[in-house]
């Protein structure tokens, strides 16, 4: 049971119109790729994805399940949205109540076991050994859990496990952490155990898988066992932990790397040209997605597919995803452009002073100018750094043809 219903407020105009799991990654793909390449290349044919907010375009990726080998008659992939019932309706309201709300379909294939995935993670892991180590230690539920820095442990559910990894306390995001072992929001529960503790928590408002069931069954005697994975593992929640997993892609040595044989990435791929290269473009430690032409310079940026970037442009450590257009001498710096993007000619983006945005500082920081979908930027026009733009601008947007750092420029419509 795949959880992609998350609208994935912290990465701000990125997901203003497309939920997180869609978000473009590493170029060619989306951040639900990774778990569900995951499923296949770990023999996981049944999957259920519940998606809610803005699911469209997961949808149209997802399909029938195809690039990843989830076509089947039997189990393969199932999309999950919030439907009416006879009584008691309601959208998804907690991880553990979207999972309740789908009993029926869980319940239609007799399950042993029943394996809980977030769809916002990059990572690679192989679930048929967690399952292996969830049955060799008789685990009514198994949390995947890896060490994280202690300073970060309370933003974590953290376990505090005995020598043989059996659970002997959970804590949601603790002031005081008891150990720095962080769960992952992976879970393998055993079907009946799953089963009980959803139908005793319904009528919980809001129910979480960390906050509620997790203690449940704790407290009901359950054994919980911690898998601890020692790979890696990278939650793109905010935007600048979206950024720098991007740009670790292109380091000489990957820590995580897409092309390995033997653990395939899977996507919807489209049908493009492979990309073209200018006799005066000049790209260097970059993805380039298929469609791409570059008649300017790429250094240390990953491009999406179909991306246009023109005559004396230059870009650096960015994100450019797909189908944008950019146009001739721009000078674009520690920038993320959302797909279908129009950046007119004489465009500066990431120039200024580091200066904490004015208006949403938690989100807009690390010094990155972001661009969302569907964005046009005018030509001649200067964007700082911690900055937002979103809608199609004019020139009249921009006081003396700047956006300073630290501000945002949302036209009317979009969410900031």
């Amino acid at each position: 049971m795949l959880l992609a219903g998350g609208q994935g407020s912290r990465l701000g105009v990125l997901t203003a119109k497309v939920a997180k799991p869609a978000v473009s990654f590493g170029g060619k793909y989306r951040i639900i790729d990774f778990p569900l390449s995951n499923c296949i290349n770990s023999g996981v044919d049944t999957v259920g994805v519940l998606t809610q907010y803005q699911p469209l375009r997961l949808n149209t990726h997802i399909g029938i399940g195809i690039p990843w080998d989830l076509d089947r008659n039997i189990g393969g992939v199932t999309i999950l949205p919030p439907y009416e019932k006879n009584v008691n309706s309601e959208w998804y309201t907690g991880t553990a109540n979207a999972i309740y709300q789908n009993l029926d379909y869980m319940e239609s294939y007799h399950p042993d076991y029943v394996l809980i995935l977030s769809g916002d993670h990059i990572y690679k892991m192989d679930y048929e050994v967690m399952l292996a180590f969830h049955k060799a230690h008789k685990a009514d539920v198994t949390i995947a859990a890896m060490q994280v820095p202690m300073e970060e442990a309370g933003r974590f559910g953290i376990v505090v496990t005995d020598p043989n990894g059996q659970i002997t306390r959970f804590e949601e995001k603790p002031d005081k952490p008891g150990s720095n072992l962080a769960s992952m929001g992976i879970y393998i529960f055993s079907w009946p155990v799953l089963k009980d503790a959803l139908v005793q928590l319904s009528r919980q408002p809001n129910c979480d898988f960390g906050k509620h069931i997790i203690p449940y069954c704790h407290a009901d005697g359950k054994r919980l066992s911690a898998y601890e994975y020692k790979g890696y593992w990278k939650d793109v929640g905010t935007l600048e932990s979206y950024w720098q997993a991007n740009m670790e892609l292109i380091d000489i040595i990957p820590e995580f790397n897409l092309y390995e044989e033997y653990w395939k990435i899977y996507t919807n791929c489209m049908n493009l040209p492979p990309q073209y290269i200018s006799p005066e473009g000049v790209v260097d430690k970059s993805i380039i997605s298929n469609g791409s032409e570059i008649y300017g310079e790429v250094h240390s940026s990953v491009l999406g597919a179909g991306v246009t970037v023109g005559k004396g442009s230059v870009i650096r450590d960015s994100i450019i995803m797909r189908d944008t257009a950019v146009g001739e001498n721009c000078v674009i710096e520690r920038a993320v452009i959302a797909e279908d993007s129009q950046i007119g000619s004489n465009v500066v983006i990431g120039i200024g002073s580091d200066v904490p945005n004015r208006l949403r500082p938690d989100i807009y920081s690390g010094g990155l100018a972001v661009i969302g979908e569907n964005t046009v930027i005018p030509s001649g026009i200067q964007i700082g750094k911690n900055t937002a733009v979103s809608g199609e601008t004019s020139a009249l947007d921009y006081m003396g043809g700047v956006l300073p750092s630290g501000e945002i420029l949302i036209k009317a419509g979009d969410r900031a």
